[in-house]
């Protein structure tokens, strides 16, 4: 067997004129589609990642965005015109089956899961702290241990007692002040094994087995109503997400418009050191953790066997959604370090807590209800991607095609697969530190724009005569651009990161070679 073989144009063109009770529906349009990726990008860069990107690049976040941007703009590109080429599901999956191969169409489509399904668990670990804020503004208060991981609930207490304890030693130190900061820092670090013993008191969790519990409950429950909506029907999901982007840009244009009042030019700095603090590498560091703004656009790719004319209207999706949300992000960055001295940006909810800081009460809850709107529909396009990256691989024979495959006979869904990828995501996201799952995500994505940037110049040396209804322009630069951008992005994730990738790789391949190839449609010539 050729592990490298490839999946002819002409298989994949016949595959797309498939239709049938069998086969996904198409009701998406150009504007569905558009919404569907701004659904799949403005929600945790802007209402969570902001805050921990500013701390890396200052001010200098505003180009951290573009920097972001530009990189998913030129991958953007390559993909718009696979997408229009080939419009079957399966985004980046499918394009390297046509080009690079076999084995390298399995890495991609492993490596997708963990852009779509981790990244889904990230966004509900999110939501559910937008969701705790919100309760605690109609005074519901939620147990501790029921609204956090065990291990972000330990922290979460210890930062509560630390401040206990500072006010109580120095009742002089005003919070909010750089001393007042130093001396819970202070207490934290000296006092650490007996700060854990009190959190874990003030946690009051359940025990099992002389273990105390953390369960993040509102994120378990919001990724099981996501998928229930997806089982539904892909009409019935575009139109809750196009409900809720229409929510969510108002909410960002409302965060703009008020925000400009507040902006202190001075916190941008006077020069480019003071604008960019740590330099052009904190820029790219920032760019790099901010990235998570911008997962997702190349879900709308993901629906190509659902769109009315893919060859038009999916180019028009990726690159519209694209440019409407870094001009977004650009101008809500500009406010937030305008608002805020960078130093002082908050890192769990960096906007609603700008303005909350400054008696914005009313506008600081409009600002978190438009983070729920946000994440929510973050959540429901990844997850409605990684049930159709993993329905083409089973119609490939490289998953067990009987269960991920399956169309709900009244839905016209991949319901099964839908579900055990909702129930991974709630999982995950229910037990799981959000820093650790986001970061693996950032890396897995960036890995597969950049196989998507290498897979479009490929095709165009193997396959020059084929019809491309969208041309990438600027060949081969606008891909070999796209290829160094994000391969810097990579780079800048540090070597856990990339640890973490490998390893998850190394579990990929294990699969591939015990499974996958003994059933694969193209290595044995087996009828779908």
């Amino acid at each position: 067997m050729n592990i490298f073989a490839t999946k002819p144009l002409s298989m994949l063109l016949k595959e797309a004129e498939e239709s049938g009770e069998h086969s996904l529906k198409r009701t998406l349009g150009p504007v569905q589609l558009t919404a569907l990726g701004v659904g799949a990008v403005i929600g945790a860069g802007i209402f969570v990642l902001a805050g921990l990107g500013a701390h890396y690049a200052g001010p200098g976040l505003m180009l951290s965005f573009v920097l972001s941007g530009l990189g998913c703009a030129f991958a953007g590109l390559c993909y718009a015109e696979f997408a229009a080429m080939i419009p079957l599901a399966g985004s980046a999956y499918t394009y390297a089956y046509a080009t690079l191969g076999e084995l390298f169409a399995w890495i991609i489509g492993w490596d997708l899961t963990l852009e779509y399904a981790m990244g889904a668990s990230t966004v509900s670990s999110g939501w559910s702290n937008n969701f705790v804020e919100l309760m605690n503004v109609v005074h519901i208060k939620i147990p501790l241990w029921l609204a956090y991981d065990h291990w972000t609930g330990l922290r979460t207490a210890e930062g509560v007692v630390a401040r206990q304890m500072a006010q109580a030693s120095d009742a002089s130190l005003a919070p909010g002040t750089q001393a007042f900061v130093d001396k819970v820092m202070a207490i934290t670090t000296a006092q650490s094994p007996e700060l854990l013993r009190r959190a874990t008191e003030l946690l009051n969790a359940p025990h099992v087995f002389g273990v105390d519990i953390g369960f993040n409950l509102p994120a378990f429950v919001i990724a099981l109503v996501i998928t229930a909506i997806l089982v539904i029907g892909i009409r019935e999901s575009a139109r809750f997400n196009a409900v809720i982007v229409v929510v969510k840009v108002a909410v960002v244009l409302f965060v703009i418009g008020l925000g400009m009042k507040y902006v202190n030019f001075s916190n941008w700095g006077h020069d480019w050191a003071s604008f960019a603090p740590f330099g052009f590498s904190g820029i790219g560091a920032g760019a790099a953790y901010i990235f998570f703004a911008y997962i997702g656009f190349d879900a709308v790719s993901t629906t190509a066997q659902e769109a009315k004319n893919p060859q038009r209207d999916l180019p028009i999706g990726i690159i519209a959604s694209l440019i409407l949300c870094t001009l977004l992000y650009v101008m809500v960055a500009g406010v937030l370090t305008g608002m805020v001295p960078y130093q002082q940006v908050n890192i769990e909810a960096p906007i609603a807590r700008a303005f909350l800081d400054r008696g914005l009460t009313v506008a600081s809850n409009v600002i978190t209800v438009g983070a729920l709107a946000g994440l929510t529909s973050v959540m429901l396009v990844m997850l409605l991607g990684q049930s159709r990256v993993l329905y083409s691989m089973a119609n490939d024979g490289l998953l067990p095609k009987g269960f991920f495959a399956a169309i709900h006979p009244k839905f016209r869904t991949p319901w099964k697969n839908t579900i055990l990828v909702g129930l991974l995501a709630a999982i995950v996201g229910s037990i799981t530190p959000i820093d650790d799952i986001g970061k693996m995500v950032n890396i897995g994505t960036l890995l597969a724009f950049v196989i998507v940037c290498i897979a479009v110049i490929v095709l165009r040396q193997t396959n020059p005569e084929q019809a491309r209804p969208f041309r990438t322009p600027l060949m081969p630069l606008v891909p070999i651009l796209g290829i160094l951008f994000n391969g810097y992005m990579m780079y800048k994730l540090g070597w856990l990161n990339w640890a973490r990738l490998i390893v998850w790789l190394v579990i990929g391949l294990v699969i591939y070679f015990m499974y996958s190839r003994h059933h694969s449609v193209l290595q044995h010539g087996r009828e779908h």
